[in-house]
This record gives C-alpha cells, structure tokens and sequence, in this order.
C-alpha cells in the first residue's frame, strides 16, 4: 500500500521544569501507514506470547521479579511493596523492530525501554533506555504536563505522540518501535495510524536531550546496542503479543 508522508514541526517544550522550558522546533514524521509490519516481511522472535516469561529477567536481577507473572495470554505486572522491579529481556539488540501490545489501568503509568544499557551504578532502566510512555492520558497527571511529550506513545520528554491515535484505559494498544542505528533513525508507531520519527545519535539527539530532563544523566541514551525494558512505575500494566526481528 503507498503510504502517505507528512512532515509537521512540533515544537517541544523541555526541561526540568515548566517555569524553564522553551520551544524547541524538531521536524518530526508522521505517516498514515497500514502497518509497519506487513512491509517488513521476515522472520521474528517471540519475546512472549503467553507461554513463558523465559525471555525476560529482572533488571540487575538473574531472575524474573514476583511482581510479573502470566494471567491468560498477557504479562501482567501487579504493583508490590517496592518499586524497582523493571525487566529486560535477556538479549541486547542494536537494530530491530519491535511490536507489542499494552494495555493501561486506570490512571497508570509504566514504559517501554530500549538500549537498556545494565550496570550497577545505573540503579534503574530508564537511566540508560529512552521510554516509550505508557499512560492513561485522561486521569494521570503526567499527561498534563510537558505539552504533550509525556502522554502515552511519545518519546517521554523528547517528543509528543498525537493522543488522538491512543486508546483509553482498559483497552489495547498496539506499539510497534523501529530502531535504525544504521541510518541514525527511531519510529514509534501506535495503534497502525501514525508515526513519529527521530534521530538515534549526532546533533539533533544531543540537542534534544539537552532540552530535557536527562541532559545531566551519564548513560542516557548512550548505548546503540542494549536491553529492550519494561518498567515497574508502581500501576498495574499488561503487555502481550511481543515479537522483535532484528534489521
């Protein structure tokens, strides 16, 4: 199917508060897309489907945290006592497309990591792993910050995602994630309806990170191969259908 490409300025408000932050313009991709996927044919590893949490572990853990278990055919985290019990899958991956879907609970909020880079001084995932947000953008406050780069499908504090194309709470959304490094290039597309895309590395990342609130984090996004994450932001989340191929 011939897609059709439209290219749209956002401009990005970033910092480490509200009082600082300032407009930003990135020229950003969006595309009415039938599916990433049917135009990549090929072969995919199952990261789960409803089996086994075999491809998964804890973050800076050798084994998979209580927290996550497999209730019919979704991963399902259920908040503990404490938080911090994110999990990455086993392998590292460099070049890749990713699909999943999530589902949110009410006012919930967790993520999506890639280039999750493991290492004891980094005491959490997102410290090395941009985020895909997963959000319930009508009842989590986050959604109403930031102008717009913390609702669900954005590339939390970098880039806004349309919130037209997100389904409420309680309801699946598909997430598919293309990574690039070789052509300096990231894609999330939500829901098959639209996509935003962004560079990897060089000088536009760095500038929009140093307009956000990692500016001053050691290994944020400093890692082109890494963990693929999903995070323990103390709400209840689901997550099924994950599959990845590498490119």
């Amino acid at each position: 199917m011939k897609k059709i490409v439209i290219i749209v300025s956002l401009s990005l408000f970033v910092g480490c508060n509200q009082a600082e932050k300032k407009p930003k313009k990135i020229e950003v991709k969006q595309q009415a897309a039938s599916s990433i996927l049917s135009e990549n044919n090929g072969d995919w590893t199952i990261l789960f489907d409803g089996s086994s949490l075999d491809n998964w572990r804890g973050y800076l853990s050798e084994d998979i945290y209580p927290e996550w278990t497999i209730q019919g055919d979704a991963m399902v985290f259920t908040p503990g006592k404490t938080g911090g019990k994110n999990i990455i899958t086993k392998e590292k991956y460099t070049n890749f497309i990713l699909s999943l879907e999530w589902k949110i609970s009410e006012a919930g909020n967790s993520g999506i990591f890639w280039g999750v880079y493991e290492d004891e001084k980094f005491s959490e995932a997102y410290m090395t792993g941009p985020e895909i947000q997963v959000l319930d953008n009508e009842k989590h406050p986050d959604s109403f910050v930031g102008n717009g780069i913390h609702k669900a499908g954005s590339l939390y504090d970098l880039i806004g995602y349309p919130a037209q194309h997100i389904n409420p709470a309680g309801e699946w959304n598909n997430c598919v994630l293309e990574i690039n490094q070789k052509d300096n290039i990231g894609t999330i597309t939500m829901n098959g309806k639209a996509s935003i895309s962004f560079p990897l590395s060089g000088e536009k990342w760095d500038t929009m990170v140093s307009n956000s609130k990692f500016k001053d984090w050691e290994g944020f996004g400093k890692y082109p191969s890494g963990h693929i994450g999903l995070q323990d932001h103390s709400d209840k989340v689901w997550f099924r259908n994950i599959k990845i191929k590498e490119i």
